[in-house]
């Protein structure tokens, strides 16, 4: 930096000099010093700039010559630069404005053309290995269900997991007071201030709203399986999840009976765990269905005979069913005196669980990739 003394500065001006002269030149000096060196050091930085990407392309745009950047803060800076300074600083600027538009242009234009060019790339050879997963068990034995009662003449429905109670419990023929219609047991997005219980949003406790709503828009005959995620307000535990999957089954025609019930779930059984299998139906309660059934199937481990899958029993239970309830049946636009109907309902973990034998539910939605895995030659 060039230093004035006090006859310097005289010589400068053509007139007396005195200390605040002096002061003033080696201010503005000392202003114009650092702002040029603060260019050149910018200028050799953009210089060496390097990318690799688009992406690093935008960042060195904005680190620059954005709004904030560091280029365009000069031109603030040059505001406080005396005037008798301003047309070389103000020169220099520019040059360097210029260099980082030219520099960042020719930057993006490399990264886009790296980018799309394919000379290099031989397109008629080979592919790299790409590793393959594997079907869900899950997605393997819903399939499974779905065909076998495709084969007997099903087709699929499906509804939203995010219903009204309307069609989760009010058409199933639940009492308003129902324990199922508790926080302890539903989870509720939206609980209505007024009294009609209707009015509630939840997610689905069961898929049976898909087939209140499959009778609410279709005239019989109906012969429909409905295949989803439900939720249930439940600890998670080996034994037990906050959410799974359902696959339930609705059959509705003039003079359907529960003998009608009873083969299709023997033919189900036997597709799906061997010619051999049995089933044997329990008396039990829901909501709607009358009368109702619980199903066990022989143990297709022990045969039948009695071993710890099944507790010594040698059945297993899978699913339940019963006759659709008559004000099921109305409550969806259907006349009861004219036609009758079956419904069933069973857990897809469930059935995975006796086909595979799998002892911790949690395994199911962990993505354990070991775990599943061990399903990559199951289908």
């Amino acid at each position: 930096m060039q230093t004035y003394h006090v006859y310097d500065a005289d010589s400068r001006s053509g007139k007396d000099c005195g200390p605040s002269s002096y002061a003033f030149y080696l201010e503005n000096d000392k202003k114009k010093t650092m702002i040029l060196e603060k260019i050149e050091s910018l200028r050799t930085e953009i210089e060496t700039l390097t990318a690799n990407s688009a992406a690093e392309t935008d960042e060195l745009y904005q680190k620059y010559l954005s709004k904030k950047g560091e280029v365009t803060m000069l031109m603030a800076e040059f505001r406080n630069v005396p005037a008798d300074m301003k047309k070389e600083v103000g020169i220099k600027i520019n040059q360097l404005k210029q260099l980082a538009i030219e520099k960042i242009k020719a930057l993006k234009e490399n990264t886009e053309e790296a980018e799309s060019d394919t000379d290099g790339i031989d397109l008629t050879r080979t592919p790299y290995p790409v590793t393959l997963g594997s079907r869900h068990p899950l997605t393997i034995v819903k399939n499974e269900i779905i065909d076998i009662f495709q084969r007997m003449g099903f087709t699929l429905a499906d509804g939203p997991e995010v219903e009204d109670d309307l069609h989760v419990f009010t058409k199933m023929n639940f009492a308003a007071d129902h324990p199922a219609r508790d926080m302890q047991d539903t989870f509720f997005v939206e609980k209505t201030k007024l009294d009609d219980v209707t009015k509630n949003i939840i997610l689905r406790s069961h898929t049976s709203s898909v087939q209140a709503r499959v009778m609410e828009t279709s005239q019989p005959p109906i012969r429909v399986i409905c295949p989803g995620r439900v939720y249930r307000n439940e600890a998670i535990t080996a034994r037990a999840h906050c959410f799974f999957h359902q696959i339930e089954g609705l059959y509705i025609d003039r003079n359907v009976s529960f003998t009608d019930l009873k083969q299709v779930m023997l033919t189900f059984a036997r597709e799906m765990f061997g010619p051999e299998t049995k089933i044997r139906l329990r008396p039990s309660y829901f909501p709607f269905t009358e009368p109702s059934a619980e199903m066990d199937i022989s143990c297709h481990i022990c045969g039948g005979k009695g071993c710890g899958f099944c507790k010594h029993t040698g059945w297993v239970e899978i699913l339940g069913c019963g006759m659709v309830d008559p004000n099921v049946l109305e409550l969806c636009g259907i006349d009861s005196k004219e036609y009758s109907g079956y419904a069933f309902g069973l857990g897809v973990e469930r059935i995975t669980n006796l086909k595979y034998q799998v002892s911790d539910l949690r395994m199911f939605s962990e993505n354990y990739t070991p775990f599943l895995k061990e399903f990559e030659n199951a289908y």
